[in-house]
This record gives structure tokens, C-alpha cells and sequence, in this order.
């Protein structure tokens, strides 16, 4: 794999409290790369140590196959950064705040200028050049501040949820226009977010970071149908847990009993005694008629359904005291509280993840 980006065996700690810890990560070139966690996971903390703005305790940090270090930095190379508050110069304009990192290159001020207008049109903003920060829309701050870091043609952009100040509807008009910005210029884009659905629907590829640790590296695709742990399974939307037991293995399966029904899914590693099961509420049908190879849960009672536009949830309570969700079209009439129905799945909708050994 062609690396933007390797870090090996990274740590950092502030005041003794550990922030990444013995950190490997490789971030290929051209990806649209997403850290995605909880606030404290060290997502921001990793993506600082990548753009230099931080040492490492311990461990290497390599930038296009240069090993990064104080005498030099990424930033004063290959590597800018978009910030979350934009980071704009309040007293220059849209066109001077582009244009600043040219100017520090030393570039004349005539190709400065005419490359700051290249690259606000690109963001659609070459008719508000001479506005000042404060006369511009949260979008349109965004906006410049994605033109600036751009304007200097940096191979990597470093971004730390800058999406967060934006509303809705603004927020997902921005990811598609990052996404295409990313597409068409082939950059190496690094984005860090707690946003699920934002990290989902931008990346090419994906990690999830705990406690300054990498959990899970791979397509978004992958991550949220194939997690590896519990942990990921939970974090990345909404999933439905059933406890199981192995009950025997062949060639390319285990065979698992849950919940008083048999399972065949995809054999992992090893030969656990005990697998969790992970189906995602979208994927329970709570209505509508199962196929012949559909697995039937035990009748169900229906405790609570919410209405959420596209669809509605529906929670339900199995005979064992198992609790399921499922989500149904809000087209289709939800069932009322107190209903009893078998909620059904297809087999590959069913995941299995190996329990991890208890400590002796």
C-alpha cells in the first residue's frame, strides 16, 4: 500500500494521563480517511500529532515517506489543516485569508491574488473575495477556510470536525462538496469526527478510536457489517445482541445456538465457546411475510414503537427476556403496544462476534 501517511508504535500522554497509545496506522494515498470516536478517544490528539502541532513520546510519524520531525515539520511541507472554529484572520478578507499561506511562500501578489480566486471559485465563493469573516454566513467561513487550506496545494488535508458549527441541512451540503473536493483534486483527505452517519457516508476508509487506541480499520462498508468486536458493533449505529453458544463447526461455519434457534454464520479464528450474535434493527422485520430461509423468532411482544419519518422503531420482548429492536418502513402500519409477532431476519443479516476469553 502507497502510504500519505504511517505512524508506528505512536503514544502520547499529557500530564501523565495517556492520550494515543502505541498507535500503528497506515492512511493510503487518495483515501478519504476518517477517525471516527468519542470525545477522549484521541482522535483530534492523533490528527495534531500528524500535522506536526504535537511531538510523540514515543514512536515514528512518516509523511509521503518523510519522517516527520521539529526541524521538519508536515506543515511546513505537503500537509495543511481545516480547523473546526475555521481559524480565520478577522481583519482580512475572504480573498487576503486564501491568498495568506502564498504570501508566506512568497509568492507576488498578483498570482497570489488571481490563485485566491481560482480556488475561492472553486468553492463557489469567488463573488465574496472582498467580505470580511464576520460578513459571511457559518457555510461561507467553511468554505474560505477550506479554500485556504487548499490554495497552497498540499498532497494531505488534515480536518478536525469542521462541520460541527454548521446546521443540518448545511452540514450534509458541505459533505458532499468536501467529498467531491477530495474526488476531483485526488488528495489525501484525514477527517476527524464523532458524527456516525457523516464518517459513513464520506470515507473510503475508516478507523474507530477507544481510550487512544484503534479498534477497527477498514471500509465503512466493512465496519458496520462485519465488526470485529462488540465495542464496534455498539458504537457504529444500532445493533441487536443475542447471546450464543457454539455448538459445532464445519468446513467455513460455526454453528451457533441462541435464543432457542440454530445459526449458521461465517467462522472467525479460533473456536470461542461463547459467540455474540449482531443483527441490525434494520434488518429485524417486524411485519411482512419471511421467505422459506428466513430464521422465525419465538413470538415477540411489541413493548413501544417511535415514529421517526423514514421509519419507525419497534421494540419488542422476546419469552427469554431478550430485548429487540426493529425498524420498519413508516409506510407500513406500525403494530400496536402489546401485539404479539415473530420477528424474522434472513441468515446473512446475522453476524457473529467471538466473546473475548474471561481472565482466569
Amino acid at each position: 500500500m502507497d502510504a500519505a501517511v504511517s505512524l508506528r508504535s505512536v503514544s502520547k500522554s499529557f500530564h501523565g494521563n495517556p492520550v494515543v497509545s502505541d498507535l500503528t496506522l497506515d492512511i493510503p494515498r487518495g483515501a478519504f480517511f476518517s477517525i471516527l470516536g468519542a470525545s477522549g478517544s484521541g482522535k483530534s490528539t492523533t490528527l495534531r500529532l500528524i500535522a506536526g502541532f504535537e511531538p510523540p513520546d514515543s514512536g515514528a510519524i512518516s509523511v509521503c515517506g518523510q519522517p516527520i520531525s521539529t526541524d521538519h515539520p508536515p506543515f511546513a511541507g505537503p500537509v495543511n489543516m481545516v480547523f473546526q472554529n475555521y481559524a480565520l484572520f478577522p481583519h482580512l478578507t475572504a480573498g487576503e485569508n486564501v491568498a495568506f499561506g502564498l504570501r508566506m511562500q512568497g509568492i507576488n501578489r498578483a498570482d497570489r491574488d488571481r490563485a485566491a480566486l481560482a480556488i475561492l471559485a472553486l468553492v463557489r465563493l469567488d463573488h465574496l473575495a472582498s467580505r470580511l469573516p464576520s460578513q459571511l454566513s457559518g457555510g461561507q467561513q467553511q468554505r474560505v477556510a477550506l479554500a485556504r487550506a487548499l490554495a497552497t496545494n498540499p498532497e494531505i488535508v488534515l480536518l478536525d470536525e469542521p462541520l460541527g458549527a454548521l446546521d443540518l441541512r448545511l452540514r450534509r451540503e458541505m459533505q458532499h462538496e468536501l467529498r467531491d473536493l477530495q474526488k476531483s483534486r485526488n488528495l489525501t483527505f484525514i477527517y476527524v469526527t464523532h458524527d456516525q452517519e457523516e464518517a459513513l457516508g464520506m470515507s473510503s476508509r475508516l478507523t474507530i478510536m477507544d481510550h487512544g487506541r484503534i479498534i477497527q480499520t477498514g471500509s465503512p462498508h466493512d465496519l458496520y457489517l462485519r465488526p470485529a468486536s462488540r465495542f464496534a458493533a455498539a458504537f457504529l449505529g444500532d445493533n441487536n445482541f443475542l447471546a450464543g453458544t457454539l455448538a459445532g463447526t464445519d468446513s467455513d461455519s460455526w454453528l451457533v445456538s441462541a435464543e432457542g434457534l440454530g445459526f449458521r454464520v461465517p467462522r472467525g479464528k479460533g473456536a470461542p465457546s461463547s459467540i455474540t450474535l449482531a443483527i441490525r434493527p434494520e434488518h429485524l422485520h417486524a411485519s411482512g411475510s419471511p421467505g422459506l430461509s428466513a430464521i422465525v423468532f419465538p413470538p415477540a411482544r411489541v413493548t413501544s414503537t417511535v415514529f421517526s419519518g423514514a421509519s419507525t422503531r419497534v421494540s419488542l420482548l422476546l419469552p427469554s427476556g431478550t430485548s429487540l429492536t426493529a425498524l420498519i418502513d413508516s409506510t407500513r402500519p406500525a403494530p400496536e403496544p402489546g401485539t404479539i409477532i415473530a420477528p424474522w431476519c434472513r441468515p446473512e443479516s446475522v453476524w457473529p462476534i467471538p466473546d473475548p476469553p474471561s481472565n482466569p
